[in-house]
């Protein structure tokens, strides 16, 4: 099965449409901070630093890799990085 939306992989593993949102929301923020730090060409040490986190959770950003990584740390690597993300609202119906 090919997925090509956040809503329709959560359709796919039977989870709810706001878990959809969710995913939808932490993949755009996951993409920004990687867009950026290769853009500035930083190290994961150098962004770390910045962001007052471990090399280690930077890394793992780096890689996609943020089931472990709260919301809360991908906006505020986010901001470190001089970022900062705007939420729009639509209906969801």
């Amino acid at each position: 099965m090919v997925t090509r939306t956040a809503s329709e992989l959560a359709r796919a593993l039977g989870l709810a449409p706001a878990d959809g949102a969710g995913i939808e929301l932490r993949s755009a923020l996951n993409s920004k901070i990687v867009d950026v730090v290769r853009r500035k060409d930083l190290t994961h040490s150098q962004v770390a630093r910045l962001a007052h986190t471990s090399r280690t959770r930077v890394t793992a950003i780096m890689n996609r890799n943020t089931k472990d990584i709260s919301t809360d740390l991908l906006l505020r690597v986010l901001y470190a990085l001089g970022w900062t993300a705007k939420i729009s609202f639509r209906s969801a119906a």
